[in-house]
């Protein structure tokens, strides 16, 4: 009996089955999955205005140490010192949103004093830094925020710290948390530490690209702010935004900042390049909306039990996984790259394409996916 090969089977049977996907050289294939938003990893010319502006500048491609080791700290200060003046609050850098979440979440907790309380469609990372804490959890209806109150007003009186914890536009959906609405929540309940995960907004939404968060009215009594740079910003590696304490503490007792090889500076200085690009790119922003409210207009027909938020992010729910699979492969036939997403990275019955736009696609090219989706979702 092998354990590994039974389960490999058991997938395969069930239709969720992964593998890497092959790289599709055809350059007439759309790509419909990259969370490149804002079309910068595929603009050219970015690479050599960057290489010509740090010009002979010796900067590693590696650091060779964790954060607390490193020799060299320049490019990191630099990049955390521009986040700080743009969020008007202490940051700090991690290699990566998993390594964000998994770290802070675990860290933030204080096991058996600390109740977490987090949105149904929160990303693995943050259910992984859950269980990494030990502390007790629950979740609450994806944006159901009567839901959250009924279980503060149950049992945020027996612990000391209640952490709560959304995203504010959800990597599978698409869709918006309210953030007013948490942030008078959390005014109700002084014990209670709010968590926002910005990673698929930061760069495409909000004022300069900053997200949701930083232009909210109760923008001060948000307690982390997580940022991602592997998306809109073309990058890799993620950033908190917090207060002192925090962020102190977090360089203390956050295992992922503490053990793992900071990311090369060449990487940090590549990331502040990025930031400083896309803050004035509000036309491409604006595009942006555009297409996902374009997109939305041909999805919602096809999936009337199913709201979809017209947004950068939109899902077709084909509740299936062999559906889904059939019909990726074909559009990609097609010509447009949409891969499926399923269990478990979505709940059951929820298999769906997970359609990702970018400013760097044209309204006719939305039109030309909807026929293609509306031909192909007869064949299969």
């Amino acid at each position: 009996m092998n354990p590994y090969s039974d389960t490999l089977s058991r997938l395969a049977s069930e239709g969720n089955l992964r593998a890497i996907p092959a790289e599709n050289g055809a350059e007439e294939v759309i790509d419909l999955s990259s969370n490149d938003y804002l079309g910068l990893a595929s603009r050219p010319g970015l690479q050599a205005e960057f290489f010509g502006r740090v010009g002979g500048a010796a900067i590693p491609l590696t650091s060779s140490a964790s954060r607390l080791l490193a020799g060299r700290q320049e490019e990191y200060a630099r990049l955390e010192g521009l986040l700080s003046r743009l969020y008007d609050r202490p940051t700090l850098l991690f290699n990566s949103g998993y390594h964000a979440n998994t770290g802070m979440v675990s860290a933030l907790a204080q096991g058996a004093r600390t109740l977490i309380l987090a949105d149904k469609l929160v990303h693995a990372s943050i259910i992984d830094g859950i269980t990494l804490s030990k502390a007790q959890f629950s979740r609450f209806r994806h944006n159901d925020l009567g839901h959250l109150e009924r279980l503060l007003a149950k049992g945020a009186a027996d612990y000391e710290q209640v952490l709560v914890v959304v995203e504010s536009v959800y990597s599978m959906d698409g869709d918006r948390a309210d953030i007013d609405g948490l942030v008078a929540i959390k005014r109700r309940y002084p014990n209670v530490l709010l968590y926002v995960d910005e990673a698929h907004a930061f760069g495409a939404e909000g004022a300069d690209g900053l997200g949701l968060c930083r232009g909210a009215g109760g923008y001060g009594e948000i307690d982390v702010v997580v940022g991602t740079f592997g998306k809109a910003c073309a990058s890799m590696g993620a950033f908190c935004a917090v207060s002192r304490d925090i962020h102190d503490y977090l360089v203390n007792r956050a295992r992922s900042f503490i053990f793992s090889t900071a990311l090369p500076p060449m990487c940090a200085a590549w990331t502040q390049f990025m930031i400083e690009k896309f803050m004035p790119m509000e036309a491409e922003r604006e595009h942006l909306r555009r297409l996902g409210e374009r997109l939305q207009a041909i999805l919602q027909p096809l999936s009337p039990d199913f709201a979809i938020t017209p947004s950068h992010i939109q899902p077709l729910v084909v509740g299936d996984p062999r559906r889904a699979v059939a019909l990726s492969q074909r559009l990609m036939a097609e010509g447009f790259k949409v891969l499926p997403i399923r269990v478990p990275t979505v709940p059951p019955g929820t298999d769906r394409l997970r359609i990702s736009l970018s400013a760097g696609l044209a309204e006719a090219d939305i039109d030309r996916f909807g026929t293609a989706l509306r031909d192909c979702l007869k064949l299969i």
